[in-house]
C-alpha cells in the first residue's frame, strides 16, 4: 500500500489494517493484535487517549511527537518509537506541521526485550538505551476531555483539571522511547541469510514457548558480507503474518513501489519474496562486502 499524498486530516488511529480473528483473538479476551495507521495536522488540546485494550508501540515516519503522560514527557522522531502501556493516559502535540507513522496493538501482555540465547549479554537492543519520560507536570484548571479505548470502542468523559498533575511515581511500568540507530544488527559473517528474527528489537510472546504474539523487527544499515549466498530476503512461505513499513530510504527487497510511509502485508503460508529487480541485482552483482545504505530505515510487525 503506498501512502497518499497529504494524507492528513487531525488526529486518527481509529481503524486496523490488519486485525487478529476477532472471534478468536480480540480486545475482549485480552488476546491478540491489531495494526493501525495514525495521520495528525492538530494537537490533542485539553484532552488525552487512554488504551484500556493493551498496550501500543508507535513508530512515527512523518513529523515528530511529543508525547504527555502522567509519568512525565517523551520526544518521538522518526527513527524512534514510544511504547504506551495499557492504561497509561497520553496525549500528543506536534512538532512538526503534520505527523503520520504506524502503530502495533498488543491485547496481551506487554512488548520485552528478545532472549538474546547464545548472543550473550551485549546486541540488538540494549536495555540501557531505553528512556523514561522526562519528568513534568501541569496543575491547570480546564474543562478536560478523557477518552478511553475499551473492547474497540471510545468513551468520553469529561473533568474540571488536567489528568498531568502527577509529580512523582514509582514502579516498574512506564511509557519509554527508543532510538533504532543504537539497535546493535547481528549478521552472518560468511554463508547463508539468518532469519528475520536476528533483527528483532522487542517481542510480545505468547503461552506457546518459541511463539510470538508480534514482533517489532527492523532492518537497519549494516554491512552485508555472506558468501555464495543470496543476500536479499529469499523467497519463502512462513507461519507467521508479516507487515512491513518503510520509515525512510529504499527497502533491499522493494527497489520499486515501496515508499517510506507504505506498506505491505504478507499473510500467513502466503508466498513472497524480492521484487524481480532486486532479484536481478543481487544475482548479478559482484560477490564483495556491500553496506546497506545509511539512510535507509525498513520494519516489521512479525504477528
Amino acid at each position: 500500500m503506498t501512502p497518499a499524498e497529504d494524507d492528513f486530516s487531525g488526529l486518527t488511529a481509529d481503524f486496523a489494517s490488519c486485525e487478529a480473528n476477532p472471534e478468536q483473538l480480540s480486545a475482549a479476551t485480552k488476546d491478540g493484535y491489531a495494526i493501525h495507521w495514525y495521520t495528525a495536522t492538530k494537537d490533542m488540546v485539553d484532552s488525552c487517549l487512554t488504551n484500556a485494550d493493551g498496550e501500543l508501540l508507535i513508530v512515527p515516519q512523518q513529523g515528530g511527537l511529543l508525547v504527555l503522560t502522567e509519568f512525565g514527557k517523551l520526544c518521538v522522531r522518526p527513527g524512534e518509537i514510544v511504547v504506551v502501556p495499557r492504561g497509561a493516559r497520553f496525549s500528543v502535540q506536534l512538532l512538526d506541521e503534520a505527523a503520520r507513522g504506524y502503530v502495533l496493538e498488543v491485547f496481551s501482555g506487554f512488548f520485552k526485550l528478545p532472549d538474546l540465547g547464545p548472543i550473550g549479554a551485549n546486541g540488538l537492543a540494549n536495555a540501557r538505551d531505553f528512556e523514561a519520560p522526562v519528568a513534568w507536570y501541569e496543575n491547570r484548571q480546564c474543562d478536560f476531555t478523557l477518552l478511553t479505548k475499551f473492547e474497540g470502542r471510545i468513551f468520553e468523559a469529561t473533568q474540571d483539571h488536567s489528568p498531568f498533575d502527577v509529580v512523582a511515581w514509582h514502579g516498574n511500568l512506564a511509557p519509554y522511547k527508543y532510538d533504532l540507530a543504537r539497535f546493535c544488527p547481528m549478521n552472518a559473517v560468511s554463508f547463508d541469510h539468518p532469519d528475520p528474527s536476528i533483527f528483532t528489537v522487542l517481542t510480545c510472546p505468547s503461552a506457546t514457548p518459541g511463539v510470538a504474539i508480534a514482533d517489532f523487527v527492523i532492518f537497519p544499515p549494516r554491512w552485508a558480507v555472506a558468501e555464495h549466498t543470496f543476500r536479499p530476503p529469499y523467497f519463502h512461505r512462513n507461519v507467521m503474518s508479516e507487515f512491513m513499513g518503510l520509515i525512510r530510504g529504499q527497502y533491499d527487497a522493494k527497489a520499486e513501489g515501496f515508499a517510506p510511509g507504505g506498506s505491505s502485508l504478507h499473510s500467513c503460508m502466503s508466498a513472497h519474496g524480492p521484487d524481480v529487480t532486486s532479484h536481478k541485482a543481487a544475482t548479478a552483482g559482484p560477490e564483495e562486502p556491500a553496506h546497506l545504505p545509511r539512510d535507509t530505515l525498513a520494519f516489521m510487525f512479525e504477528t
